[in-house]
């Protein structure tokens, strides 16, 4: 017999090899996820499907999924098998660097069939999947995401159990994933409008720098708050601005205030080239059109 606990501390392996694994994920993962759930019949509590991507170190980066019909019914608790091999060959033929890192599941919730489910991508699993809990109840209006990995617990020659625990999770952010859901946060920004457009490079810059002072603005009035004494100080935050502003390379400001006007000059030029460019091929586009 099998008793299973559940819980959120970490595993006595991790604390004693001192390795503490994270967990990144594309959004395009999470959008994936969701269009399953969404999909599902009226009768499905919740969906699963597998997790794919790349091991580097002690990251995990998930960068695709696919769903997986499953059956949590008492007495018929299944997954379809066939369809996960039949995914599994078909996105190795596309993209043979992602390998199956773990499973995904909706609601939030772990209960006893979890733990089959896991046991079974254990399997398929070069080292210990992980477990993606997504909770679309939206509790605060967020969406909750959850990264675990199981760990085998109990006495030798007595009861087995798996122990459930927590990892650290973030958003994976390349380049072009930054540029896509800005341009989402537009459209959500404007909800009467079905279409936009890519941002220019001068608006990138002054979009960047809009930001920035607006992060700096945030840590100025919080360090402040702190040492006026509203604030209970908090060591994790203090780290990140010690890390911060280290990384910021000493410069004269004089030399720096030429080198942000040589930047935008470079940028303008640009923009100059590229509008005279397009007016001469449309100039060029309408000599053809009258002398056809």
């Amino acid at each position: 017999s099998k008793k299973f606990c559940f819980t959120k501390t970490m595993s006595a392996q991790m604390l004693l090899e001192g390795v503490n694994p994270k967990v990144k994920v594309l959004p395009m993962v999470y959008f994936s996820i969701l269009d399953h759930h969404l999909r599902r019949e009226d009768e499905e509590g919740r969906v699963i499907g597998t997790l794919l991507g790349s091991i580097n170190g002690t990251t995990i980066e998930v960068t695709n999924c696919y769903a997986v019909p499953q059956s949590e019914k008492p007495e018929n608790v299944a997954i379809d098998s066939p369809h996960h091999q039949t995914m599994k060959q078909l996105h190795q033929k596309t993209n043979p660097k992602e390998v199956v890192v773990g499973w995904y599941a909706t609601g939030g919730d772990i209960n006893e069939y979890s733990s089959i489910f896991h046991e079974f991508y254990t399997d398929e699993c070069a080292s210990n999947p992980i477990h993606l809990c997504i909770d679309t109840s939206l509790k605060g209006g967020m969406l909750g995401v959850t990264a675990l990995t199981s760990e085998s617990i109990g006495v030798p020659g007595g009861t087995v159990g798996s122990l459930f625990v927590p990892l650290e999770c973030k958003v994976l952010l390349p380049e072009p994933e930054r540029v896509a859901l800005g341009v989402f946060g537009k459209l959500a920004a404007n909800p009467g409008s079905s279409y936009t457009s890519l941002s220019s490079e001068l608006e990138n810059v002054v979009q960047s720098t809009s930001n920035l002072l607006e992060v700096i603005e945030k840590a100025r009035d919080y360090v402040q708050e702190v040492v006026d004494g509203k604030m209970d100080p908090d060591p994790r935050i203090g780290r990140y601005l010690k890390e911060t502003i280290s990384a910021v390379p000493k410069m004269d400001p004089t030399k720096f205030q030429q080198m942000m006007n040589e930047m935008v000059q470079d940028v303008l030029m640009v923009v100059y080239l590229t509008n005279l460019t397009r007016a001469q091929v449309t100039l060029h586009e309408k000599i053809r059109a009258l002398i056809a």
